[in-house]
């Protein structure tokens, strides 16, 4: 049922004006710019009078406009986070630790998406560096000088990637993949595969060296097998070069690519972990789920996302890291694994 214009003007009439700092100094009997310095700056007044006057705020529904602080700032209270993949589980954690500590911080962040399109994501961050005051890259997969040359626009971290002087936040994804190649050897595999990501991405290029490096160092047979996409279809099209390369175990670059795998083998009725162990990458959300449960490495995810806008905060005001350490995986055993089958 259609609205009258007369009841849209009506209900537009009623709505009350939003509460401005001048509504709070009359409610507390103080000036307008002691409100301001109360709201934006905490810590330059007294305790007493700044807690007195974000009560008042809060009892008049006051919200802090962004873009009205921006005019004597210079600044927005924006943050933005650009990811390579929105539909990725492994984003979500990270997203929510981000986001929890721009909201404690009073930033607001501003959500993109690339697709995993270095050309979309290069043109998305041009776009969102006009109207945020830093930027989070997650997973980039733009060459190294296209990330310079967007830093020197507006302050700029990377997330699961490191860049010649460009600050960054990574795991450290070796303790992870030691503990699962460990548990594979001593249950008796000897021949593995790597199953891997995109080839732009830094992280499946770090995956695979370590995973090489270690099956080198314990005289284990390691293949790198490719496939088409991070994705649950990237891991079922490639079972069949999976199954052609002779292996008894898999580590699969994420967890999607280790489900799509896992559920292919169950439909060409190849037993997991009997014929074939699996172990994925990440531990998203739902990787519990499936018969046999997924093996996993999983990674600090939500770590990653509030160190990340921690350091971005830190770069826009000019200060210098506290933490520069690598946050470690760590392996996460379920049952998606046995002993090679001799």
């Amino acid at each position: 049922m259609e609205q009258s214009d007369a009841a849209i003007r009506t209900r537009a009439a009623e709505r009350k004006a939003p509460p401005t700092i001048y509504d709070i100094a009359r409610l507390t009997g103080v000036s307008p710019s002691t409100v301001s310095r109360a709201l934006n700056k905490p810590g330059r007044l007294n305790a007493q009078t700044e807690r007195r006057i974000r009560d008042a705020a809060a009892e008049l529904g006051y919200r802090i406009n962004p873009m009205a602080r921006a005019l004597p700032t210079g600044k927005t209270g924006t943050l933005g986070l650009l990811v390579s993949d929105i539909t990725n589980p492994a984003y979500f954690d990270l997203v929510r630790g981000a986001e929890r500590v721009a909201s404690e911080t009073g930033m607001t962040i501003v959500f993109a998406d690339s697709q995993e399109s270095p050309e979309l994501e290069r043109a998305t961050a041009e776009r969102l560096q006009t109207s945020v005051d830093g930027l989070l890259l997650v997973g980039s997969r733009l060459e190294d000088h296209q990330i310079q040359d967007l830093s020197s626009v507006k302050p700029l971290v990377v997330v699961n990637r490191l860049v010649e002087g460009i600050p960054a936040v990574i795991p450290d994804v070796r303790p992870g993949i030691t503990t699962a190649l460990e548990l594979l050897r001593e249950a008796g595999h000897r021949r593995i595969a790597y199953l891997a990501g995109p080839e732009a991405s830094w992280m499946n290029g770090q995956r695979w060296q370590h995973a090489f490096e270690i099956a080198v160092e314990w005289d284990m047979s390691i293949v790198e097998i490719k496939s088409n996409a991070p994705t649950r279809e990237g891991g079922a099209e490639a079972f069949g070069r999976v199954k052609a390369a002779d292996v008894s175990a898999v580590l699969a670059y994420n967890d999607l690519v280790a489900l799509g795998l896992l559920r292919e083998c169950r439909d060409h009725g190849l037993d997991v972990p009997g014929r074939l162990s699996i172990i994925g990458f990440d531990d998203i959300f739902g990787a519990d789920l499936p018969t046999p449960a997924l093996s996993t490495i999983r990674m600090p995810l939500a770590a990653l996302g509030e160190r990340g806008i921690r350091r971005l905060l830190t770069e826009i005001d000019g200060g210098e890291s506290e933490d520069e350490s690598a946050l470690p995986t760590e392996f996460v055993g379920r049952e998606s694994i046995a002993a090679a089958r001799s």
